[in-house]
């Protein structure tokens, strides 16, 4: 990022502390708290990058201010494009359907396939499979951008985030049914493919956009809890901070808190701070902070 190269080119600056860009988010959560000591750090955002070297953004944490332990996240998916799938979100539903249907997913009739470039799909669908310009994400926000893709919502967005708040928007409030997520090896990887096939169905079935926009934030919020609440019983830790941007939608941010205090959690969020990459410097001040106190740096 040209933030960390720019600090970096800084000569006058003997000492740098660099901050991974989701533990900063987790860290300004807790500075708004007012609290200290472990928590259970979810960050679910666009994009950030990562200590692999990937874009993070469906991540979570064990976490405090001098360290962030990567407990769970989103499987990887490419980012077709790079920087062009964020405002092309139809990139995202592509790469998502075929890898849960595979590549016969351009005959399932629906307006949202059908209306598909084929000619721009081929190439990057070349692209991603011999890795040129097309990194990995593990990115919550790119997830919601691929379901509004799959609902004919949003194939192009005028501006960052404007897929996702389309699909809040939509979304049916009243429901109890949602998508599952699956967990892989050692139930750190996150699977989204059973959510993509039970959308795909349901929209073959004729059930209405609304309905599966709700299922799929619902499923969202239940994939937080479960993760929540395994990590109680492995950790002891009942206090979890929700932090990045896709928490500045409300839905997903209002059943989450629902369902984690019914769970006997304490829940922090942001108030006077925002969730986005507007609250980052704040969190990176406090882990840079933390590290100097503790004599690590």
């Amino acid at each position: 990022y040209l933030s960390t190269k720019y600090a970096l080119a800084l000569d006058e600056i003997e000492t740098k502390i660099g901050v991974q860009h989701h533990h900063a988010h987790i860290a300004s959560c807790m500075v708004d708290n007012e609290i200290e000591g472990e928590v259970i750090g979810v960050a679910l955002d666009g994009l950030g990058f990562g200590t692999d070297g990937r874009l993070w953004g469906g991540e979570f944490f064990v976490a405090d201010f001098l360290t962030a332990e990567r407990v769970a996240h989103l499987d990887y998916i490419p980012l077709p494009g790079g920087a062009k799938a964020i405002r092309e979100p139809w990139r995202m539903t592509a790469m998502y359907l075929q890898r849960a249907v595979g590549d016969d997913f351009l005959n399932l009739h629906l307006p949202s396939v059908q209306n598909m470039d084929r000619r721009a799909w081929a190439t990057l669908r070349r692209m991603a499979a011999i890795g040129i310009n097309s990194p990995e994400t593990s990115s919550m926000g790119r997830l919601f951008d691929a379901v509004s893709g799959l609902l004919g919502l949003r194939g192009v967005v005028n501006y960052e985030g404007q897929a996702a708040i389309e699909l809040e928007a939509l979304a049916d409030r009243d429901g109890d049914q949602s998508y599952e997520f699956e967990l892989g090896a050692k139930e750190s990887t996150i699977k989204a493919e059973n959510v993509i096939r039970r959308a795909v169905e349901d929209l073959l079935d004729g059930v209405p956009p609304a309905i599966v926009s709700g299922k799929f934030h619902l499923g969202v919020a239940r994939l937080i809890g479960s993760l929540a609440l395994r990590l109680r019983d492995k950790r002891r830790l009942n206090r979890v901070a929700l932090s990045g941007g896709v928490f500045q939608n409300m839905l997903l941010l209002e059943m989450t808190c629902q369902l984690l205090k019914q769970d006997g959690f304490e829940v922090f969020t942001h108030a006077r701070v925002p969730p986005n990459d507007g609250g980052i410097s704040l969190g990176q001040a406090a882990v840079a902070n933390a590290r100097i106190a503790s004599g690590r740096i």
